[in-house]
């Protein structure tokens, strides 16, 4: 774990990258945070989490340590132990951890519940979407309180480091630690979105059957409607018993979960 810090004092804001060590979007968002040194209104601390993982550019070494946490120090697992100093380190801040997907190429908030943090700050953020988790959010750092996941885009891509930067940036200002970020032609979108934010529950996870090849033909945040097909399996399709919005949904995104299935729930304005 590698930790930086904006400003001086005891800090109350984080940005997380890193608990996977093959999404680099978020080691790159920090990285260039502490290389711009901005001016900071309240002190700012920044983690790169899961260094070994970063080195050898795979998910976890032991455990994944998004499903790790709160963590043991004396526990067999280098990420078990690596979340209880993570947990420390974030006590009494509120929290931005980045990541990214295989299934969306936009940028996207989740919670565990919509809080009064998530309020405050979501609708600040460059996206128009915000996934309620729980009760999904075993062992996650979601978990942790005043914290918000992003996935900032594709998994390994350029566009999803971009979007990690300033969705931090999005992030810092919405807390008050850094004047708003003004958009220019260096950003990949209107960092000023005043859009309703579309709200969506997690219901349940959409199991794979055991087969070679997967395709989806589902769209994330679409709703797939009663008897619609959503996806193959070695070329079986696979219908909808009841309408959802598919939620984190690919072909090779998870080893046995196509995604989730999920409801609208409201908005954020």
């Amino acid at each position: 774990m590698r930790i930086h810090q904006l400003g001086e004092g005891v800090p109350e804001v984080a940005v997380v990258g890193g608990l996977h060590g093959d999404e680099p979007c978020g080691p790159a968002a920090v990285e260039r945070l502490v290389a711009a040194d901005p001016d900071v209104e309240r002190p700012v601390k920044l983690i790169v989490a899961n260094e070994e993982a970063l080195e050898r550019d795979v998910r976890y070494v032991d455990e994944d340590l998004n499903r790790a946490f709160p963590g043991d120090p004396d526990a067999d697992t280098h990420e078990r132990r690596l979340a209880s100093h993570i947990a420390r380190e974030l006590e009494g801040c509120t929290t931005l951890s980045l990541h990214s997907t295989q299934s969306y190429a936009e940028p996207f908030a989740l919670c565990a519940t919509v809080d009064a943090v998530a309020r405050a700050v979501v609708p600040s953020l460059p996206t128009n979407l915000l996934i309620e988790t729980d009760p999904f959010t075993e062992g996650r750092l979601i978990e942790h309180p005043h914290t918000l996941e992003v996935e900032c885009g594709l998994q390994g891509s350029d566009r999803a480091a971009e979007n990690a930067y300033w969705l931090s940036r999005a992030f810092l200002a919405a807390t008050g630690a850094l004047a708003a970020p003004v958009a220019d032609d260096a950003t990949p979108f209107d960092v000023d979105t005043t859009s309703e934010v579309g709200v969506f529950e997690l219901l349940s996870p959409i199991a794979k059957p055991a087969a070679e090849t997967y395709e989806v033909f589902a769209r994330n945040f679409e709703r797939v409607e009663a008897g619609e097909r959503f996806a193959s399996a070695d070329g079986e399709t696979l219908t909808a018993e009841e309408p959802f919005y598919p939620v984190l949904m690919s072909a090779y995104g998870y080893a046995d979960l196509f995604g989730y299935a999920a409801e609208k729930v409201g908005t954020l304005d």
